[in-house]
C-alpha cells in the first residue's frame, strides 16, 4: 500500500527494495527514522509478502497512540489509508515474539558512536597529522562496522565526517538516509555529486531535488558525474552554461549520449 508520504527511503520500501533484516528492523519500529516516515514504512510494510514481517508491523503500529498517526488523517489522505488506519484499532497485536521485547513504538536504537574524539596535544605538527588521521581511520572502520539501526542513525545525526562516509554506504537505505539529515548543507551535497564511488540512488536523488538544483555547482556535479542516469543528466545540460557544455563535448568521463547531446545543444545554438 502506498502510505500517502514519501520519501526516498519509502520509496525503496515500496520498491521491495529493502532487504529482509531491515524490514524486519522496520516492521518492529526500531529503524532510527523521523516519526511521520516510521508510520509510513509500517503501513508499507502491513502488506509485506513476509507474514511475520506483515505481523510485527500490524502489531506495531496497533501499539502506538491515535495521535501519532494524525498528519496521515488529512483531508487528502487516500481513502484506501483511512480505512487501513481505521481498521487497524481493532486488530489484535499478534506479531511473533522475538527474544528481546519491542518498544511501544517507533524508537531509536543504541547509542551511535561519536566522530568527536580528539586525539592527544603534541608539538610536532606532523606528528599530530599523523595521529588525527589514523583516528579518523579507526573511526572510519568503526562505523562500517555498526549495525544498520546505528549507522542509519549516524546517517541522519552524525558528523559531517561519518555523513561523508555513509553516503557511500554498500546499504542504499543507509546511503540515502544521509540525504535526509537535516544537518546536511548544499557544500556536502555538491561533494556528495562529485565522488565517483556513490550509488546511482544517491545521484538521481540529488538531480531530481528541486530545492537542491538551485545551486549551479550541484547541478554542474550530477551532470558530470559518469554514474548519473543518463536520463537525468541529459536534461540537467540544458541548465549549464555555454562554456560547460562545451567541455562536456570532450569530458571522456561522461557518456557518449552526454558528449553527442552537448555537441547538439551547441550547434543548435550556433545556428538557431
Amino acid at each position: 500500500m502506498d502510505p500517502g508520504y514519501r520519501s526516498p527511503l519509502v520509496d525503496l520500501f515500496l520498491k521491495g527494495e529493502a532487504a529482509r533484516d531491515v524490514r524486519l528492523l522496520a516492521a518492529r519500529g526500531l529503524l532510527p527514522r523521523p516519526a511521520r516516515e516510521q508510520v509510513a514504512l509500517l503501513i508499507v510494510l502491513a502488506d509485506d509478502p513476509d507474514p511475520e514481517i506483515a505481523a510485527h508491523a500490524r502489531a506495531t503500529m496497533n501499539r502506538l497512540p491515535r495521535e501519532a498517526m494524525a498528519d496521515f488523517l488529512t483531508g487528502d489522505a487516500p481513502a484506501e489509508l483511512r480505512a487501513f488506519l481505521d481498521a487497524r484499532d481493532a486488530e489484535p497485536a499478534d506479531a511473533p515474539r522475538s527474544d528481546a521485547s519491542a518498544p511501544p513504538g517507533p524508537s531509536e536504537a543504541g547509542a551511535a558512536a561519536s566522530g568527536d574524539a580528539t586525539g592527544p596535544v603534541s608539538s610536532n605538527a606532523a606528528g599530530d597529522a599523523e595521529v588525527e588521521q589514523t583516528e579518523e581511520e579507526e573511526d572510519s572502520r568503526l562505523v562500517s562496522t555498526l549495525p544498520i539501526a546505528e549507522r542509519l542513525k549516524l546517517a541522519t545525526k552524525g558528523t559531517r565526517e561519518q555523513r561523508s562516509q555513509l553516503i557511500r554506504d554498500s546499504n542504499r537505505i543507509v546511503a540515502t538516509a544521509v540525504l535526509t539529515s537535516p544537518k546536511l548543507t548544499e557544500s556536502e551535497v555538491e561533494a556528495f555529486a562529485k565522488m565517483g564511488n556513490v550509488s546511482e540512488d544517491v545521484l538521481r536523488i540529488i538531480g531530481t531535488n528541486r530545492g537542491w538544483l538551485k545551486n549551479y555547482g550541484i547541478v554542474l556535479a550530477v551532470t558530470k558525474n559518469p554514474k548519473t542516469p543518463p536520463a537525468i543528466s541529459m536534461q540537467l545540460m540544458h541548465r549549464l552554461t555555454e562554456k560547460d557544455i562545451k567541455m562536456l563535448t570532450t569530458d571522456r568521463n561522461v557518456p557518449e549520449a552526454l558528449r553527442l547531446g552537448a555537441r547538439r545543444v551547441l550547434t543548435k545554438a550556433k545556428h538557431g
